[in-house]
């Protein structure tokens, strides 16, 4: 009889800490396919930006507006607080680099010619990685996400392929 109730105990921390720390997404859009796909199920890290900044590159979940009931969106952080990000014949420059940023996974080459956008502090620039189907900061009315809107950072997905994000 013991054992069944810390068996119980441990199993309700473990949710407990587990809803905490982590939350599960599906894929509703496609602006990250091939990445994420629509229907997609992964987990997202709630508490990795408590200790930390977003960094280029990461796939992070966000709110659209402040409402608990507003939809997720996913997008790769491209441009940091303080940057210019310009995007010259679909290829991403930052302040002005003569380098573009590496693009080789997004599906299709993005075409246009965007920006320059300089990122407020608090703020980052993002991008789908379907870039020429993808909703994201070059059309939004309000062109970046604010740190207070994101949720967390997409680390896993678990359905129906799992991997790595």
């Amino acid at each position: 009889m013991r054992w069944g109730f810390e068996i119980v105990v441990t199993l309700v921390l473990a949710a407990m800490v587990g809803i905490m720390l982590f939350q599960t997404v599906t894929m509703q859009e496609s602006s990250m396919e091939p990445t994420i796909a629509v229907g997609d199920r992964f987990f997202i890290n709630r508490v990795v930006y408590k200790f930390s900044s977003p960094k280029r590159g990461d796939l992070i979940v966000f709110r659209t507006n402040a409402s608990d009931d507003a939809a997720l969106h996913i997008r790769r952080v491209i441009g940091l607080p303080g940057e210019t990000v310009e995007i010259k014949d679909g290829k991403v420059y930052i302040d002005g680099s003569e380098t573009a940023l590496d693009d080789s996974f997004i599906p299709e080459k993005m075409q246009g010619s965007f920006g320059p956008y300089t990122v407020p502090d608090n703020c980052y620039f993002m991008l789908g990685d379907n870039r020429n189907d993808s909703k994201d900061s070059r059309f939004w009315k309000n062109k970046y996400v604010s740190l207070d809107a994101i949720i967390g950072k997409a680390e896993f997905c678990y359905f129906p392929h799992p991997r790595i994000l």
